[in-house]
């Protein structure tokens, strides 16, 4: 009898932790090949351009960008507009001048403003807080091979919406399997035809979050090409380094140790 009612608790105890851990986002996250994967990876500029028109389009209503500067817009390694395109895009924002505190038009000098609608969260750095490969046990060896995962993170969640929806506390919340709870107050943001790219680029729900995915990675890594680069350059140094240091040590040692001994 006892050892029934143990089995009981035991599976009533499963189920309990199995609701728990379905209800903290258990949906498989698709791993995306983005071009900027890997050592020798880079950005490709005309998926960052993209990225930045569905932003601009869709993602701004709610979002801010606060730590970016529109000038950066500019920069080799990211969109790369060139400078006329990016003073006539710093002018659709407008900005409390710092000094006289009255409204004027954004200059490229400054910041993405902050926009924190609906209590939306800023998404400057979003790319990085987000994980979407753990384990096994904690040892990150799905972060080794697959990355952090954080633009993996927010393309499987732009298109991870079931269609359910739930009424609680006077508030909406739209089921999305990816999302931490399972369900979420925001609503699915993008839609097929939703954005029309000037280069005929796919349109629909999942390129379009790719797209902004990897330009939310290069707002949150803008120097992430300078940095793959002097890595690279400095392994390079290291194992010449460490090869004349070899050497050196073989032939100042050689006199003293002698000829091997067969």
């Amino acid at each position: 009898m006892f050892r029934k009612i143990a089995i009981s608790a035991v599976s009533a105890l499963s189920l309990m932790t199995g609701a728990a851990v379905a209800s903290e986002g258990t949906a498989h996250i698709e791993d995306i090949p983005f071009s900027f994967e890997g050592p020798f990876g880079t950005y490709d500029e005309h998926q960052l351009q993209r990225g930045l028109q569905v932003f601009t389009e869709v993602c701004s209503a709610c979002h801010g960008l606060k730590f970016v500067p529109i000038r950066s817009l500019a920069d080799e390694g990211g969109p790369h507009l060139p400078a006329d395109q990016v003073r006539a895009y710093a002018k659709q924002f407008t900005i409390v001048d710092k000094e006289t505190g009255e409204d004027r038009e954004g200059l490229p000098t400054d910041n993405f403003p902050m926009n924190n609608g609906a209590g939306a969260p800023d998404l400057s750095l979003m790319a990085k807080a987000r994980a979407a490969f753990h384990g096994p046990y904690g040892l990150g060896i799905n972060q080794l091979i697959h990355g952090i995962g954080g633009p993996e993170y927010i393309v499987n969640l732009l298109h991870g919406y079931t269609g359910e929806e739930k009424e609680e506390a006077g508030n909406t919340f739209y089921e999305n399997p990816v999302f931490s709870t399972g369900w979420i107050k925001m609503p699915p943001p993008l839609a097929d035809g939703q954005v029309e790219f000037a280069d005929g680029a796919p349109n629909d729900v999942k390129h379009m979050a790719e797209d902004v995915a990897a330009f939310l990675m290069w707002t949150a890594e803008p120097k992430l090409m300078a940095r793959k680069d002097t890595g690279f350059k400095a392994v390079l140094f290291l194992i010449l380094l460490s090869s004349l240091l070899y050497l050196t040590n073989k032939r100042l040692w050689s006199a003293v140790k002698g000829p091997k001994k067969h």
